[in-house]
């Protein structure tokens, strides 16, 4: 097995959204892989097939991942040896979680970009429908595009369910004749994050909660007030809990408990689950394994309270 770092282009989106023309545009330009051994692995087959005549000059090899039982690391690391490579492009399966891959990647691959497709024209459709696969993918976007534009998409409505996921990824939306324009709504936190105390209203956890798991360290050292549950788990040392509140990100089906690890250097002993007024400081450490930076909570002051109107967090 070869020990050298291979960068990964990740293309995400449902079927027939478009990956497969965009991936082809990419691999064909000049500038990609030029003298480079590039694995294209397919999660999934659509009715668009690759056109290698317009890879005549590249080192491309194609393989099928047929099943997900085919996301396992040695015959992953198998496949990238076989031809050597230097670089992958995976078009991943739209109805297939990403940790099942990212659990199961070597080691030495290491995720370069990640690009989610859509076609504009269906994606709010899909929105409505498989609102967890699409949270799962854009989450770890860095640029997310639609495609089949033409000014036929509420740009509004697509770009607010984007930023309700991920607030840092860089939106485009390309129109029939291939122009690429720029998303530049402007997206101000409804809290003052230059504040000395940074309060987190309970309208607002939602909001904050995707801000910072995708931008960690601009909270890195700073103090945050907020409202949220507190509960001791059997996988947690002591004076180690569990701080957060359910997310809900288009029904009752879909919520998930959003929290993060707290440290309080306190004799502190909730019975089951608590409400609690929760004042922390923000520490940042960066998982190397998945490259993600994750926030960190070091408890100042906790007092039992109310819980708020709405017990689960919305985007509003």
């Amino acid at each position: 097995m070869s020990n050298k770092v291979i960068p990964v282009y990740f293309f995400l989106g449902f079927l027939e959204a478009g990956k497969t023309q965009f991936i082809q545009k990419t691999i064909s330009d000049e500038k990609f892989g030029s003298n480079d051994n590039i694995l294209l692995l397919l999660c999934e087959e659509g009715f668009e097939e690759y056109d290698f005549t317009r890879f005549s000059d590249k080192r491309v090899t194609l393989h099928v991942l047929e099943e997900k039982s085919d996301l396992d690391e040695q015959v992953l690391t198998n496949l990238a040896d076989e031809c050597d490579a230097d670089i992958i492009v995976i078009e991943y399966n739209g109805m297939w979680h990403l940790t099942d891959l990212l659990l199961n990647k070597p080691e030495n691959w290491k995720i370069f970009q990640t690009v989610f497709i859509a076609d504009a024209s269906s994606f709010s459709i899909y929105a409505q429908n498989y609102k967890s696969l699409i949270v799962d993918k854009v989450n770890v976007s860095d640029v997310v595009i639609f495609n089949r534009y033409a000014n036929r998409a509420d740009v509004n409505e697509l770009h607010k369910i984007i930023r309700s996921i991920n607030r840092r990824s860089l939106i485009y939306y390309e129109a029939d004749n291939g122009m690429m324009i720029a998303d530049d709504i402007e997206d101000p936190l409804p809290f003052n994050i230059e504040s000395p105390t940074i309060v987190i209203k309970d309208d607002d956890y939602a909001i904050w909660y995707s801000d910072i798991m995708n931008d960690a360290k601009k909270y890195d050292g700073k103090t945050v007030k907020f409202k949220a549950m507190i509960a001791s788990r059997p996988e947690l040392p002591n004076n180690v809990f569990a701080v957060g509140r359910f997310i809900m990100t288009c029904c009752e089906a879909d919520m998930q408990f959003c929290w993060f690890v707290a440290l309080y250097n306190r004799f502190f002993l909730p019975e089951g689950e608590i409400w609690g007024a929760v004042t922390a400081e923000v520490t940042v450490q960066h998982h190397e394994t998945q490259d993600i930076d994750i926030p960190l909570l070091n408890i100042t002051n906790i007092h039992e309270c109310e819980p708020p109107l709405n017990k689960a967090a919305v985007f509003s």
